[in-house]
């Protein structure tokens, strides 16, 4: 919710009438980037409090980050054959545990997260590594090696998409 709402309410306010109505996730979204709003937010029960401008990727996880603590998103996401659960790091097409890297872990994590999607390998590369540089090698090699750990077990579930990176999904 955002602190400057129109009408008589601020958003901090209204923390105390979501919370009367339940147990939601609040993450104050707001301009208002003093240590004094920001303290006041978070004291009056929000549960994260995040500056505009502000990153579309990092409000998503910033959500996802509430909703896990409060109980309310699973960590094991499900595509076709293979669950995996970024938390306990595990990942397990058809029953079998893969052996991967942290690397790979977090690629097939972030494709996950975006499953059903088809992500750029700028973005995977933004995501997974860190850089803004682009360098499409390193996405393509850890692709490949993550793609065949997931072929040996059971249909492809990592596509590529020509031209515009690739997609997690279950087979057609």
């Amino acid at each position: 919710m955002d602190v400057m709402l129109p009408g008589g309410r601020d958003g901090f306010d209204l923390i105390d009438v979501v919370r009367g109505h339940g147990d939601a996730g609040i993450v104050m979204l707001t301009a208002r980037d003093a240590l004094a709003d920001r303290l006041r937010g978070l004291d009056a029960g929000a549960d994260d409090y995040v500056l505009k401008p502000f990153a579309l990727d990092e409000l998503v996880a910033r959500v996802a980050a509430v909703l896990r603590r409060r109980g309310r998103l699973p960590s094991a996401v499900q595509v076709g054959d293979l669950v995996l659960d970024p938390d306990a790091a595990v990942a397990s097409p058809r029953g079998t545990v893969l052996e991967l890297s942290a690397t790979e872990l977090r690629l097939l994590t972030y494709l996950a997260e975006q499953r059903g999607r088809t992500v750029s390998k700028a973005q995977i590369l933004r995501s997974v590594w860190g850089y803004d540089a682009y360098d499409p090698n390193l996405v393509e090699v850890h692709v490949s090696a993550l793609r065949r750990k997931l072929e040996a077990h059971g249909p492809r579930l990592l596509h590529t998409v020509r031209g515009l990176g690739y997609s997690l999904r279950g087979p057609s």
